[in-house]
Parts: C-alpha cells; sequence; structure tokens
C-alpha cells in the first residue's frame, strides 16, 4: 500500500514516510490512518480518567505512561524522547507496532495479522492470546475497524498504468479460467491441475506459482516457460513500477516478511490480483487493498510485452 502523502498533514508527512518503512508488516498508510484514530493529529491530546482525571494517554500516538517509559525514541536528536514531540511519537508508535507484530505473529492465531497488531495496541498482546484473536472489546473491535477503514483514505491504490495489452489479457483469462479451482501443494503444472504432493498429495488444483505458470505458459502460445518457484519467478521478465502496473502482469509477496517471495499472482486489474492463496482455499480473486496483502513487500513483473 502506498502513501497518498497530500493526506498527510505536511508537517508530519516525513515522519509518517519514515514510519512505514521500519518493517514490512507496518506501513505509512496504517501508521496515519492509527494516529487519526488515535488523536486526529493533536501532537498534545491528552486523554484523562473522566473519574480521577488523571492522564492515561498522550501526544499524537497516544502512549500511556508506562509504555512511553519503555518504547520512547528521540527521533529528532534534541536529546530527549518526548511524547508531545511528534518526530518522536510517531517513531516511536512504529517501532511499537512492529513490535507488537512480531510478538501476534509468535502466537500462530488465524486471521488478518494486521487486525490483531491494532488489537495488541488497544488491548495490548497478551489479551490477544488470551482471546486466540482480536478480543471481542467493544473499544477494540470499533478500534481496529475504523483504522482499517481509514486506511484507504491515506493509501494511493495502484492503478493500472496504461492501457492493456493482447497478451496481458490473455495471461489475467488464462489465471481467471481457473477460479474455484482447489489449492494444492505442488499440483498444477503447464497441462492443469493435478495432484500435489505433502498437504497436496489428495487434492488436484494449482498453487500458486503453478497457476503464474499455466497463465503466462498458454498466453504466449508456450514460448514463455517460467520456473516452478514463485521465488524465482519473481526474478524474472521486467520488473516494474507499481504506479505502471498493467492487467497481467505478475505480483510476487514476501508474505513471510523475510524478503523471500513465498507468494505469487496474476493482476487482473482494478486493483485486484488472481491467486491459489493456501491449502484448504480455492483459486480466487483478492484486492491490493486488502491490509494483509496491502503491508506485505512485493515486485512487480511483466512478461511478453
Amino acid at each position: 500500500m502506498v502513501l497518498l502523502e497530500k493526506a498527510v498533514p505536511e508537517q508530519y508527512r516525513k515522519w509518517v514516510i519514515a514510519a512505514g518503512q521500519q518493517c514490512p508488516e507496518v506501513s505509512s498508510p496504517l501508521i496515519a490512518a492509527q494516529i487519526e484514530a488515535e488523536s486526529n493529529w493533536d501532537p498534545y491530546a491528552a486523554s484523562r480518567n473522566p473519574e480521577t482525571h488523571e492522564v492515561i494517554a498522550e501526544g499524537i500516538s497516544q502512549f500511556i505512561p508506562a509504555t512511553w517509559a519503555t518504547w520512547g525514541v528521540d527521533a529528532d536528536g534534541d536529546g530527549k524522547a518526548n511524547v508531545y514531540t511528534p518526530a518522536d511519537a510517531i517513531m516511536t508508535q512504529a517501532r511499537y507496532d512492529c513490535y507488537l507484530a512480531k510478538v501476534v505473529k509468535s502466537y500462530n492465531l488465524a486471521g488478518d495479522q494486521t487486525k490483531l497488531m491494532l488489537a495488541a495496541y488497544n488491548a495490548g498482546p497478551y489479551a490477544v492470546q488470551r482471546a486466540g484473536g482480536v478480543p471481542q472489546i467493544p473499544e477494540t473491535l470499533d478500534y481496529v475497524s475504523k483504522i482499517t477503514a481509514l486506511m484507504a483514505k491515506y493509501s494511493r491504490a495502484m492503478q493500472d498504468g496504461g492501457p492493456t495489452s493482447e497478451f496481458g489479457q490473455r495471461v489475467a483469462d488464462n489465471a481467471k479460467k481457473w477460479i474455484g479451482t482447489p489449492y494444492s501443494w505442488g499440483g498444477g503444472s503447464v497441462d492443469g491441475p493435478s495432484f500435489g504432493f505433502a498437504q497436496g498429495a489428495s487434492t488436484r488444483g494449482f498453487d500458486c506459482s503453478s497457476l503464474v505458470q499455466y497463465a503466462v505458459y498458454h498466453a504466449s502460445d508456450g514460448k514463455i516457460m517460467l520456473p516452478r518457484t514463485s521465488q524465482i519467478q519473481a526474478t524474472q521478465g521486467k520488473a516494474i513500477d507499481p504506479a505502471d502496473i498493467r492487467v497481467g502482469d505478475v505480483i510476487a509477496f514476501a508474505l513471510s516478511g523475510a524478503g523471500d517471495y513465498d507468494h505469487i499472482a496474476v493482476y487482473v486489474g482494478q486493483g485486484q490480483f488472481v491467486h491459489a492463496p493456501r491449502t484448504g482455499d480455492n483459486v480466487k480473486v483478492s484486492s491490493l487493498g486488502d491490509s494483509y496483502y496491502s503491508s506485505k513487500p512485493k515486485t512487480i513483473r511483466r512478461f511478453g510485452q
């Protein structure tokens, strides 16, 4: 997900961009959406206990004092980590978000990892662990829902960068015709769906890289045979800037966050892609705006056009 810079107040733009570069799980649009939800960009915001009037959360990113004492950083280099200094607060927010993303990932919970991280920011990581997902706490549910919705406001969605080529349309059509086909680990080839191995041994279908291999092979009338794995497919063809993406381009994702492109898909236009996601799922259409996929490192490759 690419930051729509004009949506961010100019005085904070530099720090929101920097914050979104701290780890793969935390994007600049997420940081911006979180700030709006927390303080509506007020660097002096202070939330108080309605009964005691004690300050319980402070600054543009609304840190409780105990969390700030542990995580606060001096981002602007003035010699002090100040919760009311936007640079310090925003970079601390990113640091803490990245930490929480790793913690919730270690729980091996199903579900959108971005939502789990946001729930941990609001309710604490142990509440997420105890609940086995996003805690059913009204405040936390509202918090997660509000931020994931706000991310679209701060995102410059990847748009089709030019007219669709005949080849690109053929790649997309060859991928789309298998929508609904089961995912099969190690299954599929240029000949179509097949039984895989390991957990795919009893399922006839495609995995992510065989679907892409099939689509490009048939679009090129058998002239382009891609390697079998997503990691190698992601190094082939022509590298494309996200702003120039076109129908039929191939998108490789580093879902593990380790820099390894372990998932791959075919772009079909309007911010959507066709892919074979995982065991138990089918070939389907997903959106680049989905908070899970938008937060992952990705590379775009073009073949035959």
